[in-house]
């Protein structure tokens, strides 16, 4: 939900809550696509598929660049009133056509089975840096939210601590329909399910009363009107009542190779967030080991699902959404047809322009505290990781600080001497500032070097008990929970299929493109050793 107010402020729009709006309605409809693709014909587990923050970093970047820095108030006085809104595209577009392109890398990573790969060579000490320096490399984001009014930041915070730390095992009587009992009160953490949509409501009626009370300025000029629940209640009269998402809202994409190599720095983290979530998701729902071409075919969808999501013009990837699998645990609701129903839910709420438009009206502090604890949680989540390794070497210690601090330090440099980077080539001095001036991408990179350079044991690097080959089980099942029915029995009979990693036939053992070649011995993980977001 975060992620279009993110997106709104970084491409500087005239308009901004209008536009804020319609990545609302662009965001859910996409959301609830992948979702629906993704329990039907991706992996197969229940899965929401959500927007991710990993993706904001490069974006962040690019919008550094000279070509689109954000106007100031002495270059709109020259050209106009109008001159934001140009720009305001030319940045969207940019975005849209290489998050399409580092999309279609991932639909081939998934296509060919190449996962394996990956991962023999990426273990804790390249995944720890590249996503804790995401939630780390933000934080000017969260505090131009938090500072339009910290009280009530801090306030969103505590709130948020309370109900998902404290008070969380704390279970309320909620009204029930089963076949066997009827209509009937069973007792749920409520707290616990949902804390962010609970906080956001209660500080959302704390300012509304705020506001009526005038406590926070009428002036718009004034930071703290940005608290105010009237501060842009004009959209919410000026939406819509149903929009249908269409492609290429902003004009036609454009592409250039710094761009594509920041995205594709983001597409190669979510896919190792991604596969650590497949096996969270079966272990949750009781289900069997994702076998290889579940995993193939979760990867293959994700990406092609975030092809679609840059055509819509929706500014990110869409990914597992790793929140709602701790929710299966709590709840003990794993079927598809749920996580189905709430993708249909999903897709109606992007049709109707309204609901966009109300998630809009939510004040900036609000977000603000909101942001600072989900970007707080994902540098938690990459921290870690690193219990799969020996944190007792020295030579991870090494690699481990060098990663991190390189990672916080050289963006910053660059930023501040943008002119040292002059290789004869303006468009390999962007490729250079794009990655190496994002956080992730540069801690990631000096953590995957470090660790495959310097000397080390499988099991000291982690990489043992990170990704751990396990005998396939429960076959039976597999074939009718990871398994498309439709086209299984059509694929059995094609023996070609068997070297096709998206088939339900596939054999890593045979052909050239399969895991074990490439270093994994067999076609599933173990679930214990992967990492759980």
């Amino acid at each position: 939900m975060s992620l279009p107010f993110i997106l709104a402020s970084l491409f500087c729009p005239e308009n901004e809550n209008e536009v804020r709006a319609q990545l609302f309605s662009i965001t859910m409809f996409m959301c609830g696509v992948a979702t629906i693709l993704q329990c039907v014909l991706g992996v197969r587990l229940p899965i929401i598929q959500g927007g991710s923050h990993v993706f904001v970093a490069p974006i962040v970047v690019m919008m550094t660049l000279d070509r689109f820095k954000c106007p100031t108030e002495e270059m709109n006085g020259l050209h106009g009133n109008n001159s934001l809104f140009i720009p305001w595209e030319r940045r969207m577009r940019e975005v849209q056509g290489n998050l399409i392109l580092a999309s279609i890398t991932q639909v081939v990573v998934g296509g060919l089975g190449l996962i394996g790969l990956i991962l023999r060579f990426v273990g804790p000490l390249t995944i720890a840096p590249t996503v804790s320096l995401i939630g780390l490399s933000l934080t000017h984001v969260v505090s131009e939210f938090c500072e339009k009014q910290w009280g009530i930041s801090v306030l969103t915070v505590a709130l948020l601590l309370l109900f998902s730390n404290v008070i969380h095992k704390v279970q309320l009587p909620v009204p029930a329909f089963s076949l066997k009992k009827k209509c009937h009160l069973t007792k749920l953490p409520i707290f616990q399910l949902f804390p962010v949509v609970i906080t956001i409501s209660i500080m959302w009626v704390f300012s509304f009363v705020l506001t009526e009370l005038d406590v926070f300025p009428n002036n718009s000029t004034e930071p703290s009107f940005r608290a105010r629940t009237d501060s842009r209640v004009d959209i919410l009269y000026d939406a819509a009542w149903f929009q249908f998402p269409l492609p290429l809202p902003f004009g036609m994409p454009t592409f250039s190779a710094a761009g594509y190599m920041g995205m594709l720095a983001a597409t190669v983290a979510s896919i190792f967030e991604s596969v650590g979530d497949y096996f969270t998701a079966a272990r949750f729902s009781e289900a069997p080991v994702p076998p290889v071409h579940a995993i193939n075919r979760g990867i293959f969808i994700e990406g092609f699902a975030s092809i679609i999501s840059g055509l819509m013009g929706a500014g990110h990837a869409t990914t597992s959404y790793s929140g709602n699998i701790g929710i299966i645990g709590i709840t003990k609701i794993a079927s598809r047809a749920v996580f189905v129903t709430a993708g249909a839910m999903l897709v109606l709420w992007g049709v109707v322009g309204k609901v966009g438009a109300v998630l809009a009206l939510i004040p900036d502090p609000i977000v603000g505290g909101t942001l600072l604890l989900g970007l707080g949680m994902v540098a938690s989540v990459g921290i870690s990781v690193l219990q799969f390794c020996e944190l007792y070497s020295t030579r991870n210690i090494t690699i481990i600080g060098i990663s991190f601090l390189m990672g916080l330090m050289l963006p910053e440099w660059l930023s501040e001497n943008e002119d040292f980077v002059k290789t004869g080539s303006a468009d390999l001095d962007q490729v250079i500032k794009v990655l190496f001036g994002t956080a992730s991408f540069t801690g990631g990179f000096i953590g995957f070097m470090l660790d495959n350079i310097v000397p080390g044991t499988a099991y000291e690097r982690g990489l043992k008990r990170w990704v751990e080959v396990k005998s396939p089980s429960q076959r039976g099942d597999e074939t009718t929970l990871y398994c498309i029915p439709a086209i299984r029995a059509r694929m059995e009979k094609l023996r070609c299929c068997s070297y096709f990693p998206l088939s339900p036939t596939f054999t890593p053992g045979r052909g050239k493109r399969g895991l074990k070649n490439h270093g994994v011995k067999n076609e599933s993980f173990d679930l214990k050793e992967v990492k759980t977001v």
